[in-house]
């Protein structure tokens, strides 16, 4: 069974299948990547139709006929390998195709040695210009060396049951693949959220240009700080500063709690801390004491926290209407 520890970042892409004939190559390297959407197989007239015919021979050639167009189109591939891939390069040729490959021209690539895919993905037709460069071309007409994609390795691995196509070894790459591994299903979903989170967590950073000290410091120190604030106040609005402030507590509270320490001990300790070195102090998850996250390498997205701020009020508010509507109810109908 694989681990969540295997899940790793392929620099290129997974394609969620394997190549469709068995005499084709399991692994080629230095390879050129043609990705196409173009029907490489026998397509069925829309209306009903036969011919007839009087011999063998006439047979044969009413055929030959009709696979001339398909096999004309698979010869244009053919000839594009052999003029990019030479004995001095040493390059090798793999078709990516969004469209079917019927087993005669299967057959013609596999000949050549060309790792041949059909009825690829359309997210991963998208991607896969990204990630190995070229275009995705719709005809075969006036191919060109311009059109390839580069990849160093291309190879199929088996996962369990199912087969799998890495294009790994890219050179300029604005699109990659996750393998996400895991014994169970729960797992794997634990870790693809995992992954979300921390790629959405370094879009924002990059977003907001901007980061706050992590481990519970952002929300000590605004306790401290509304703490200071509350004796310039007077009157009721007192009271709220007092409340905010103590709600802040929350998070270190909670860092606290998991950590399986005194909890009132060691916060009482951080935010002595706090108050007398005036620097961010965050929670250590290991023993509770305080630390510094600056030197740690704990943050926190500044989107985030700025986010929290504005809706706890907000959400606070909308409670105590709920409430005065409740009561006024009941007032109303005593």
């Amino acid at each position: 069974n694989k681990l969540t520890s295997d899940t790793r970042l392929i620099k290129g892409l997974v394609m969620d299948h394997g190549a469709r004939h068995p005499d084709m190559p399991k692994r080629l390297e230095n390879c050129y990547i043609l990705t196409c959407n173009v029907s490489l197989e026998y397509e069925r007239s829309e209306v009903s139709a036969g011919f007839f015919y009087n011999s063998a021979e006439q047979r044969d050639k009413l055929v030959e006929s009709e696979r001339k167009f398909t096999d004309e189109k698979v010869r244009k591939i053919v000839e594009l390998k052999r003029k990019v891939c030479t004995e001095e390069n040493k390059k090798t040729f793999v078709v990516i195709n969004q469209k079917g490959i019927d087993p005669p021209s299967l057959e013609m690539l596999a000949h050549e040695g060309i790792i041949a895919l059909r009825r690829a993905k359309r997210r991963n037709m998208e991607r896969l210009p990204l990630a190995v460069g070229g275009t995705a071309v719709n005809s075969v007409d006036d191919l060109d060396v311009d059109d390839l994609g580069e990849a160093d390795v291309v190879y199929e691995q088996t996962l369990e049951d199912e087969k799998y196509t890495f294009i790994e070894g890219v050179k300029n790459p604005f699109s990659c693949t996750i393998l996400i591994q895991g014994s169970t299903d729960h797992s794997i979903a634990q870790m693809k959220d995992a992954t979300r989170d921390g790629l959405r967590a370094v879009q924002n950073t990059i977003e907001d240009e901007a980061l706050v000290p992590g481990a519970g410091a952002f929300e000590v120190a605004g306790h401290v700080r509304l703490e200071q604030f509350k004796k310039t106040v007077t009157g009721k609005p007192r009271l709220g500063v007092e409340l905010f402030g103590k709600a802040l507590l929350t998070v270190p509270k909670t860092l606290l709690e998991n950590s399986g320490v005194d909890m009132q001990e060691k916060l009482i300790g951080i935010i002595s801390e706090r108050e007398s070195k005036g620097t961010p102090v965050g929670i250590s998850l290991a023993t509770g004491d305080p630390i510094d996250p600056t030197m740690e390498g704990i943050w926190d997205n500044y989107i985030v926290k700025k986010q929290m701020l504005a809706l706890a009020p907000v959400l606070a508010q909308q409670l105590l209407l709920v409430d005065e509507v409740i009561r006024a109810g009941k007032s109303s109908s005593g």
